[in-house]
């Protein structure tokens, strides 16, 4: 059974995501502020963070940047009352892997925590059965069965959505995609256009594995169009 800590300050809502989430079949962890997320995500080690914005003691984006920093890459799913752009993409800057608007539906939340489950515990098969895969370009291994990569020898640190797009970048290699398309593969539903956090994960990517950012070498902008996963020559 899946554990889901939940995190909300206000009763109802807490008592409303943990009823839904239970009768869906998981184990939820209950806390109510920014201190004692931390203090559970650490002793329960849950499979998935539902973590509001507003918090006592220590808001949520506190706590998703305390927790990214602590190199735990536990799914986040923020939740806020703001409709505010910007408060959406700074958690994501921040490390979470999506983000939910209140009010919102119960069923949303439920198949929003199933999506971010399935996709980030989905494990790529190899070629041959036995055989590990292993994703290469230039200075760059990957290895999506371990959840590892490696540039030059040097292990990096991903959150398990930022992994999940760098494979499916590099296994669709040359291959022009749109916005649209890399949410529907690596989101696995409909943001209703709201493509800002493809451009937000593909900023970290850049970050960990481009030696210049302003002239990356392995993911290309194709202006309005998308991206394209180039890179050096394999070695």
């Amino acid at each position: 059974m899946k554990k889901i800590l939940v995190v909300d300050d206000e009763r109802p809502i807490l008592t409303l995501l943990e009823y839904n989430l239970k009768q869906a079949g998981f184990d939820v962890i209950p806390a109510n502020d920014g201190q004692e997320a931390l203090d559970k995500a650490a002793s329960e080690q849950p499979d998935l963070i539902i973590l509001d914005l507003m918090l006592p003691k220590m808001d949520g984006m506190d706590v998703c940047r305390t927790l990214r920093q602590q190199r735990v890459e536990t799914p986040i799913i923020m939740l806020t009352a703001k409709s505010d752009e910007v408060e959406k993409v700074l958690g994501l800057e921040l490390g979470a892997d999506d983000y939910m608007t209140k009010p919102f539906s119960p069923r949303e939340v439920v198949a929003r925590v199933k999506a971010v489950l399935r996709r980030t515990g989905r494990q790529p098969q190899g070629p041959e059965e036995g055989r590990e895969t292993v994703l290469q370009s230039g200075d760059l291994t990957v290895y999506p069965e371990r959840f590892e990569a490696y540039k030059s020898g040097s292990e990096l640190e991903f959150t398990p959505k930022e992994f999940e797009l760098l494979v499916h970048l590099i296994t669709n290699r040359n291959r022009v995609l749109s916005r649209d398309q890399l949410l529907s593969a690596v989101w696995n539903y409909d943001f209703a256009g709201d493509t800002r956090i493809v451009d937000v994960h593909i900023s970290h990517l850049r970050d960990k594995i481009e030696e210049n950012t302003r002239k990356p070498s392995y993911i290309k902008t194709i202006r309005g169009t998308g991206y394209k996963f180039e890179g050096p020559p394999d070695a």
